[in-house]
């Protein structure tokens, strides 16, 4: 049965759906069959690995309010062992459509159940709020990675999010832990930086994911043309770092081993 995997923050431009998209083409390239769910209105997940939104019939939306099976949703993506359920605009009507429905927390984990035995992972890539549809993927989840950007804000609202998660814990989904803060948008020239990284790691100490995310480039340009890192420049800083990620929540769940040198690469170019 696979590992559900929530990337959520409710603060936007932290590089959310940068790692849902680039984390689940790295756990699929390294041979684990994934799958990527879409559950942000933004549609930006499905948008980034290679699917227009506005041709899109048959979303996560359905599988939530209409019973859908979320089989029947599924797509192939360019990248072997990934599929996606894909998001649709629709999608920011359904909070209302489920604020009166019971059990509308778990309306999601309904159907992720369905699927959950064909994928070694799920990756569900949440909206930048606390909203309904984001308690309903904490609740479908078994865990969840806190994407931090290396900035001034570091820290802004990242305890509201730990509180929201507490509640979901506590009240709809006991098994639910936190996979890892992961530490985004590093530049190696800046103090601030490495200072936010220190104030990060001084906080949640081994909370923390060893694996940095640097700034990139060829990170950023990936979703123009509808691809993963992994697919538009493998030998890029960004692929490194994901495929880094990838190995380190494999080996943090016990499903492989990494030598001490794979775990931090020096990269001194953050343009490459």
């Amino acid at each position: 049965m696979g590992k559900v995997i929530s990337v959520a923050n409710q603060k936007g431009g932290v590089g959310k759906t940068t790692t849902a998209i680039n984390l689940a083409a790295s756990l699929a390239v390294l041979e684990h069959k994934t799958l990527l769910i879409d559950a942000d209105p933004q549609a930006n997940a499905t948008s980034g690995v290679g699917f227009d939104p506005k041709n899109i019939k048959t979303s996560i939306y359905e599988c939530i309010i209409d019973d859908v099976n979320p089989a029947t949703v599924l797509l192939e993506t360019q990248t072997p062992n990934l599929h996606l359920i894909p998001a649709h605009i629709d999608l920011v009507g359904a909070e209302i459509e489920m604020i009166n429905l019971p059990n509308r927390e778990r309306m999601m984990k309904r159907a992720v159940d369905l699927i959950k035995d064909q994928y070694d992972f799920i990756i569900i890539d949440c909206s930048p709020s606390l909203g309904l549809i984001t308690v309903n993927a904490l609740t479908a989840s078994d865990s969840v990675i806190v994407p931090v950007q290396c900035e001034y804000f570091a820290l802004e609202g990242l305890g509201k999010l730990l509180n929201t998660i507490k509640i979901v814990q506590t009240r709809l989904n006991t098994a639910l832990d936190i996979e890892g803060i992961l530490l985004t948008m590093f530049d190696s020239r800046l103090r601030l930086s490495k200072q936010v990284v220190d104030e990060v790691k001084a906080h949640f100490q081994q909370m923390v994911f060893d694996t940095i995310i640097n700034r990139n480039t060829r990170l950023s340009e990936a979703p123009s043309f509808g691809e993963s890192i992994i697919m538009h420049d493998a030998t890029s800083t960004g692929a490194i770092n994901y495929l880094n990620l990838a190995r380190e929540i494999l080996q943090n769940n016990g499903m492989t081993s990494m030598v001490e040198g794979e775990k931090q690469i020096d990269i001194s170019d953050d343009e490459q």
